[in-house]
């Protein structure tokens, strides 16, 4: 507006008298701050401009919550096992010595990402499914998979297989299935969820089921909270088994396997070292 009546100005006769020219000048005079203000005042940036911008940042803030909420799925390291050896007051490869026992030499805490290694134990959830007034008859009818041996053919693979059956008995009673469950490269069963300091037996399998530098923080919490780290410390192998895999540990071997298991990782780590003596 203020742009036309100065366009204006230029092409009013001269005849047209002084009173329409100071009427054209007071309007000029009114005008005037409003275009200053209107010059003064920065552009605003386009609608879809802003949408762009907040669609970017609400995208972000998305995928950043996204990865705090995801499984941190990783394999232990070296340094994870020095810290928790250090912590605990043994040798890397005394605890380098039970996960090749328990989980076999890659040492794999994992079957599948969020999907540990476990070892559903019938036996187990005969004993602790009718504490938690589960009957064992209906739950043969309703999921006779709990009560088979693993059909690793029928599911894929062993594990595959395992996970059926504890999925099964989950669903009846997850407690009770997975206090009979073994779990992650140290197999620990899951009726130890106290013993591995967890406040209960879903925040236990949560764990599990996060990461192997969790699984290797719950084992070292078990053997502490156990009475087995002088133990494992002085290479008293058949004490530990004893209190870690049962009183058939010693039929069985275990202390054996402990014990060569330990000398080897021990020779890779340090060549040169002196072997101190076995006790068996």
């Amino acid at each position: 507006m203020a742009i036309m009546n100065l366009m204006t100005l230029k092409h009013i006769p001269q005849q047209s008298g002084m009173c329409f020219r100071f009427l054209i000048c007071g309007l000029l005079l009114w005008s005037a701050p409003a275009l200053q203000m209107a010059a003064e005042k920065p552009a605003e940036p386009p609608v879809e401009a802003i949408d762009s911008v907040i669609g970017l940042l609400t995208d972000s803030l998305a995928d950043g919550m996204e990865a705090e909420m995801e499984p941190r799925f990783s394999s232990l390291t070296e340094e994870d096992y020095r810290q928790v050896a250090e912590e605990l007051g043994v040798e890397v490869a005394a605890i380098k010595a039970v996960v090749d026992i328990e989980a076999g030499p890659q040492h794999k805490g994992f079957w599948q990402p969020g999907k540990p290694l476990i070892n559903f134990d019938l036996s187990m959830y005969r004993k602790f499914a009718p504490r938690r007034n589960v009957s064992l008859s209906k739950a043969r009818k309703r999921a006779p998979e709990i009560f088979n041996r693993p059909n690793a053919k029928k599911y894929g693979s062993y594990q595959a297989a395992q996970h059926a059956r504890l999925d099964a008995a989950a669903a009846i009673d997850s407690i009770s299935a997975w206090e009979s469950t073994f779990w992650g490269m140290f197999q620990i069963g899951g009726f130890n969820w106290r013993k591995c300091g967890a406040g209960n037996i879903k925040e236990f399998v949560a764990m599990m089921s996060r990461s192997e530098r969790d699984q290797l923080e719950l084992f070292a919490r078990f053997i502490k909270n156990s009475g087995m780290v002088n133990d494992i410390k002085k290479h008293k192998w058949l004490r530990f088994a004893l209190k870690y895999n049962g009183p058939k540990a010693r039929s069985r071997g275990y202390h054996k396997r402990l014990a060569a298991a330990y000398k080897r990782h021990n020779s890779q780590s340090q060549p040169h070292k002196t072997m101190q003596k076995i006790e068996f």
